[in-house]
């Protein structure tokens, strides 16, 4: 792996010895603002990918090499035998990715990140704050138990093999592009026609988003840090907020005053959407506060300072200047209208 030869950035909080990193994916909502954060600290960061998403723009200074990483003989003619400090997986899901990540990178990093999921701890929590210590139980979503799948894996490779792995497991991160409602835009459409949303359970239970800009400066100061290795973090913001709350929100960013909310059971929006149940009983109908102790002790500067409330400004802004963005879901209001005249017999 690479020496690492300290250099001045600016201010005392960015100063950084400059880090050789590699990011699996580096187009998502987490991993383009942690890229951007990267270079803009002066790592040396390369991205791998297959070239085909356009959403977001790869930061000036990133280098990036095409490969499909589910196609082993072409990552390693593209990395040729190249070492890290720091590869970031961001798109393993399930054991057998995790199991082909670790392959291909043992004695080729000295830290190796795998972005799990904050959806893998307890489900429901039987005591909050959600720490690292909280059991990794998820019997609702398979999307969890999969990532809880690959974390045990590549924990034995690290108590085995000392395989040199950190794990981070982020909540419900977002950008400008992702509404956090469960209909997406369909449910800002509803708002600005005046039609009832739909609001799982009560509304009550308390929910953590964080902004990726905010999730990336933990992010990159975890990379390349010996002492991580070993280690799960949890990263999120501090702030939590009822649902009901967060649907207020996003209609008062959207221009109306009062949006007319029902509730209904996750259960019964489960039995009626086959596709929606999963990650309503697995994460979204649970609440969730989580302790940001142990991240802030390994990167001390480490504060999230965008308040949903900006959040959500920013991403109907967002959806308003691109009307192709704007879909909406019919069978998603055909579901809602269903369930208010369900609601209200």
């Amino acid at each position: 792996m690479s020496n690492l030869l300290p250099v001045s950035l600016g201010t005392a909080a960015d100063t950084v010895s400059p880090r050789n990193i590699l990011f699996i994916g580096g187009t998502g909502v987490i991993s383009a603002t942690a890229a951007e954060r990267a270079v803009a600290l002066g790592h040396r960061l390369t991205l791998l990918n297959r070239g085909r998403s356009a959403g977001r723009p790869v930061p000036d200074g990133a280098e990036v090499l095409h490969a499909d990483i589910r196609d082993p003989q072409a990552v390693r003619e593209v990395l040729k035998g190249r070492e890290f400090d720091a590869v970031a997986d961001f798109i393993s899901f399930t054991p057998d990715q995790a199991r082909a990540g670790l392959e291909m990178f043992r004695g080729r990093t000295g830290q190796y990140v795998f972005i799990s999921s904050a959806s893998a701890y307890q489900k429901p929590p039987t005591t909050l704050p959600i720490r690292e210590s909280t059991p990794l139980k998820n019997p609702f979503w398979k999307y969890s138990q999969d990532k809880i799948a690959c974390e045990n894996l590549l924990f034995e490779a690290y108590r085995e093999q000392d395989f040199p792995l950190t794990v981070v497991r982020p909540s419900h991160t977002y950008d400008r592009t992702k509404i956090a409602m469960v209909g997406g835009w369909t449910d800002i459409h509803r708002m600005r026609a005046g039609m009832p949303i739909m609001v799982h359970g009560d509304g009550t239970s308390l929910w953590t988003l964080t902004h990726s800009r905010d999730f990336a400066k933990a992010f990159v100061g975890l990379l390349g840090r010996p002492q991580a290795v070993g280690e799960s973090y949890t990263i999120t913001s501090d702030e939590y907020l009822p649902w009901n709350q967060i649907y207020r929100l996003f209609a008062r960013a959207a221009g109306v005053p009062e949006p007319e909310l029902f509730h209904v059971s996750s259960e019964t929006i489960a039995a009626h959407s086959p596709e929606l149940g999963p990650n309503l009983l697995g994460d979204r109908s649970h609440s969730v506060i989580f302790d940001n102790t142990k991240i802030k002790a390994l990167v001390p500067d480490y504060r999230a300072t965008i308040p949903f409330a900006d959040g959500a400004r920013e991403i109907v802004e967002w959806h308003d200047q691109h009307p192709e963005l704007q879909v909406v879901k019919e069978d998603f209001m055909e579901l809602s209208d269903r369930l208010y005249d369900w609601s209200r017999r």
